[in-house]
């Protein structure tokens, strides 16, 4: 009997190994299911082909972008955690999408750090950072991928032209290619002030530190209208002027991020997110704002 009940349990054993083995698969694949999120572009519609580009990225599955906040129309939102579409995000997205990451990451960085090449911890900037021969002398510029010009904002009712500009109280932010600009060729009066962001320096304006803001004229636009009639554009300087991706000069990613820039130029992605973007933001057309002479 002994015998007899061994061999039925060796049997058994045998039956419900497989069983076990199976089960125990199922679950561990349930759980790495569950592990893997899903992709997350935020509010984005990403298009182009998977996996046809080839990042290294910081961090593995997803592209850093380090922006510049407040940027309405850009970067909709006022911190990184609540970003989810714009331009330039829609823009980071479809890179991350068409190089087979997952979601993009947005970084906080100082601006005067990445435009000196001493920030890491990114793989590109899309900071509406414009292209100049001194930058490049430290950091890398993918292909321009906009044009852009400086804005003059006021509180409204101000009456700003070619000469009385010179005589006002003006501020900039740092590290902006209009601080030489107004030095060296306007020639005003009063060394601007400058800011060490856009928030501070928006700030100074509504609360009567300075007369005039000077910076992007697409941006100021989406400010002007986000005021609610307290701000205005009131001109700008044609200093034609083109933004490009911003990487370190140890970037292994330029030519993939030139590439990726030349689809979207090519397949529409950029007009489609310039009318989706930008011009319910702007509220006018930056190419019809007055410009100044020096």
């Amino acid at each position: 009997m002994k015998l007899i009940e061994r061999q039925d349990k060796i049997r058994a054993t045998r039956k419900t190994a497989p069983a076990r083995m199976l089960l125990a698969a199922l679950m561990l694949g349930g759980l790495c299911t569950t592990a893997v999120a899903a992709p997350d572009f935020g509010k984005c519609e990403v298009t182009g082909t998977r996996g046809s580009v080839k990042l290294e990225t910081v961090t593995p599955g997803a592209l850093s972008v380090r922006p510049v906040l407040p940027a309405p129309g850009w970067w909709n939102g006022d911190s990184p955690e609540t970003i989810k579409d714009g331009f330039e995000y829609c823009m980071a997205a479809n890179m991350a999408y068409r190089a087979g990451l997952d979601r993009v990451i947005v970084v906080n960085r100082s601006f005067a750090q990445v435009i000196g090449g001493q920030a890491k911890g990114f793989d590109i900037a899309l900071s509406e950072i414009t292209i100049t021969d001194d930058r490049k002398k430290v950091v890398n510029f993918t292909d321009p991928y906009f044009n852009s010009d400086q804005g003059i904002l006021v509180q409204t009712g101000t009456k700003v032209d070619k000469d009385s500009i010179k005589k006002l109280r003006l501020g900039v932010k740092q590290g902006t290619t209009i601080l030489p600009y107004l030095t060296d060729k306007v020639k005003v009066a009063e060394h601007p002030k400058v800011y060490p962001d856009a928030a501070a320096m928006y700030a100074a304006l509504a609360a009567n530190q300075v007369d005039a803001v000077l910076y992007d004229t697409p941006n100021v636009l989406a400010i002007a209208k986000k005021s609610a009639g307290r701000f205005e554009v009131v001109g700008r300087y044609d200093t034609s002027e083109q933004w490009g991706g911003l990487v370190n000069k140890d970037s292994p990613n330029l030519a993939a991020f030139n590439k990726l820039i030349a689809e979207m130029k090519k397949d529409g992605t950029f007009d489609r997110l310039a009318t989706q973007y930008l011009v319910p933001s702007l509220g006018a057309d930056p190419t019809k704002v007055p410009v100044l002479t020096p």
